[in-house]
């Protein structure tokens, strides 16, 4: 997992969802998964839970995806450390991330998605790509 600073968020595969040590140790203090694929996850109760079963590619909904990026954003703007991980950690993670900082900070969102890449390995599925731009035009 790997955290984007400055930024109180990390990014991770469906493997450090689950590396409770190393959350517990990184100081995280919620968890949220966005992969449909991926058995929910079962963290200890001291963390902040949220799951968004999304999809690689197209085919989600809106509302769903809206929801995940909101749910980062509050937590970004909380200021509380959080990891977002999906099944690899480089297309769901990554982009939701992106979105949930351009909205938080206001910043046009392809620039928020070069500064995620900047900290993780990430490959971007083009549906979902667009899938996100087309939510985040939506908002306004």
């Amino acid at each position: 997992m790997n955290q984007i600073k400055p930024h109180p968020i990390w990014i991770g595969h469906a493997g450090d969802g689950q590396a409770f040590r190393a959350i517990f140790d990184a100081g995280i203090r919620a968890i949220v998964q966005l992969s449909v694929e991926e058995p929910p996850i079962q963290p200890p109760r001291e963390l902040i839970y949220q799951r968004y079963p999304l999809l690689d590619g197209e085919g989600n909904d809106r509302t769903m995806l809206r929801l995940a990026i909101d749910a980062v954003k509050w937590l970004i703007m909380a200021r509380i450390p959080t990891l977002v991980c999906c099944g690899a950690g480089m297309s769901r993670s990554p982009i939701i991330s992106a979105a949930a900082l351009s909205v938080a900070y206001q910043i046009d969102f392809e620039d928020a998605l070069q500064t995620v890449v900047e900290h993780r390995p990430a490959d971007i599925s083009p549906a979902l790509l667009h899938e996100i731009r087309a939510t985040l035009i939506g908002e306004h």
